[in-house]
């Protein structure tokens, strides 16, 4: 993008993704304009925050069978926090349409950090902190930043302090289920530095496709059969595609069809009923903070079931500027 100007701390912006929703909100900049699939935003994370009130009633859906360009004059927003090359290359955008925008509302600032495999992006990635200061720049929030900055280390610190010696580590496989009951799955490795698996690595996981030669999503739609989760055998099975549902529906839909089939029956993760909600795709600072927790206490039981390893109050402070 170049060099990019602001006049001052934006009051009207969007993102596309959640992930720089909620680094904006965790910052005191407020909502969104708009998102790319309210379903695939965590905004439960912030029910559980004291005081905090998160309206998403009047955020635009930006993804409606396509990115409209119309949609961004509507929403004048001052800045666009959104990658310029995944407009380019998931909805048909030109660059001249990328231009328009630009002049006619505002720049844009953003890095596609979800992953780390689509071959258009061939430039640096960033993880979630170093776009979160990045996003603390322009919003001129430092204090806040690096309020986020220590609790996001005292939770790496209690989490070190838990978790069991490395050999005694599950080794666990991320899918994303493409039909209920699944059938066929996606595969996705995390351990290549992407935002959406952050939560896996700090828990010390192992990548159990790292170990086969079973290929991984990399925005191509490849799939997988449960045969061949079976072949990969993981001690843990991550699904997601099941965002925000009930513990009561996941094993409805995803658990019980695994343990009713012949081949996924057999999977170590099913036997010992190890599988889990994947969770969401998009993550900042706050649903981070959710995210890592709920997999604590899902796959280190022992370790993590009285733990609490982040300071809702805190957070809630922070966000509300009163800390």
């Amino acid at each position: 993008m170049g060099e990019v100007e602001f006049s001052g701390p934006p009051e009207r912006w969007t993102a596309l993704l959640p992930s720089y929703a909620d680094m904006g909100f965790a910052l005191g900049g407020g909502e969104t304009l708009g998102i790319q699939g309210h379903d695939r935003h965590a905004t439960e994370a912030y029910d559980e925050l004291p005081g905090i009130e998160y309206d998403a009633d009047g955020i635009r859906e930006l993804n409606d069978n396509g990115v409209d360009k119309e949609v961004f004059y509507e929403m004048e927003a001052e800045v666009h926090f959104m990658e310029p090359n995944q407009l380019l290359n998931w909805y048909g955008w030109s660059e001249g349409d990328v231009e328009d925008i630009e002049t006619a509302a505002g720049p844009f600032f953003g890095n596609f950090i979800r992953r780390r495999s689509d071959e258009w992006h061939d430039y640096r990635y960033y993880d979630l902190y170093e776009a979160f200061e990045l996003m603390a720049d322009v919003f001129q929030e430092r204090e806040r930043y690096e309020a986020f900055v220590e609790l996001h280390e005292a939770m790496l610190e209690t989490i070190d302090e838990r978790l069991p010696p490395a050999e005694e580590r599950p080794a666990a496989m991320l899918v994303g289920a493409s039909d209920v009951p699944p059938s066929e799955f996606h595969p996705y490795r995390f351990d290549d530095g992407g935002v959406s698996t952050k939560q896996w690595r700090d828990l010390g996981l192992t990548d159990a496709l790292a170990a086969s030669d079973v290929g991984h999503y990399t925005g191509d739609g490849g799939t997988v059969d449960l045969e061949t989760i079976l072949e990969v055998d993981p001690d843990v099975l991550l699904v997601r595609g099941q965002e925000g549902v009930s513990e009561s529906a996941f094993r409805e839909s995803i658990i019980e069809p695994l343990q009713e089939d012949p081949a996924a029956s057999k999977v170590t993760a099913v036997q010992e009923e190890a599988v889990y909600n994947g969770g969401y795709l998009d993550q900042g600072p706050i649903i981070n903070f959710y995210q890592t927790e709920r997999a604590a206490t899902d796959i280190y039981p022992d370790a993590f079931a009285d733990a609490t390893l982040f300071d809702r109050e805190r957070v809630a402070e922070i966000v509300s500027g009163e800390f």
